[in-house]
């Protein structure tokens, strides 16, 4: 069985079309992860202050979670479209992304982990952290991080115009 993080961007729709040509058939549990609204306001920076007036947390956190669950189920489409015996699967995270799918990758048995990566370098990469890196670097089992069509694409014509140069 593997894992697919699905967040619904092109770069995880991609990441999902990839595992089903490479591995049509398998089954997969295709993961959307949700942060619980708490866990969030505590990662924003203390000069924000108290919120007031929410008094329904609980309500923002099942939105929260049922949005993630219709992502993860719109993964799952996709997953069995490109011919995997898939499910969708939810989890909530308490740290990072990166953990919670590994976590959920432990607890599942999965063989390996397929994600999508939006190919961030340089500062973007460093100020904004990059899941695909996380996982890559913590993981126990294989990992295939599929590039995003941008970055693909982009690479693809990077690799022509050096094969065009004389040596």
């Amino acid at each position: 069985m593997i894992l697919i993080a699905y967040d619904s961007s092109d770069d995880a729709k991609a990441a999902i079309q990839h595992a089903g040509r490479l591995l049509r058939g398998q089954t997969a549990i295709v993961l959307s992860v949700w942060e619980p609204f708490m866990t969030m306001i505590a990662r924003t920076p203390a000069g924000l202050g108290p919120i007031s007036g929410m008094s329904d947390i609980e309500g923002i956190d099942e939105t929260l979670r049922r949005t993630a669950e219709r992502r993860a189920q719109e993964g799952e489409q996709l997953a069995r479209a490109a011919g995997l015996d898939a499910s969708a699967r939810v989890a909530s995270r308490s740290g990072s992304i990166a953990k919670a799918i590994l976590a959920t990758a432990e607890e599942t048995g999965a063989a390996a982990i397929v994600l999508g990566s939006r190919g961030l370098t340089g500062l973007k990469s460093m100020m904004l952290g990059s899941v695909s890196h996380a996982i890559v670097q913590h993981a126990d089992r294989p990992v295939l991080v599929v590039p995003s069509p941008a970055v693909a694409e982009h690479r693809q014509q990077h690799i022509r115009s050096s094969d065009e140069q004389p040596a």
